[in-house]
């Protein structure tokens, strides 16, 4: 898969120069579908590397509930819980906020 990507990407490196100089090669015009394929395939190798980095982030470690404790700390400092139904409630009752977001 390496091998692939790397050509993939000399493939488009080639045509981005190609696009910058000003100057085009009519026999090069001839593959516009095969650039159309480069580039595709480029972005899907991206987001299949993309998904696999995310995942293997998430999934480092399943028992850590850090998250947990931070909240608990933040709010303690008062920082104000966004899932408080009185909050939402005082917000949703907001003139200026409304205004703000033009549903006023």
């Amino acid at each position: 898969m390496g091998y692939i990507f790397k050509k993939l990407a000399q493939k488009l490196i080639l045509e981005r120069e190609k696009h910058t100089s000003g100057t085009t090669n009519p026999i090069e015009d001839k593959n516009v579908f095969l650039n159309k394929m480069t580039h595709s395939a480029l972005n899907l190798y991206e987001r299949n590397c993309d998904i696999k980095n995310f995942s293997k982030l998430v999934l480092s470690d399943p028992e850590n509930d850090s998250h947990n404790r931070i909240m608990d700390e933040l709010f303690a400092s008062g920082v104000k819980d966004p899932f408080d139904k009185s909050k939402l409630t005082q917000l949703s009752d907001n003139k200026r906020f409304l205004r703000d977001l033009g549903l006023d």
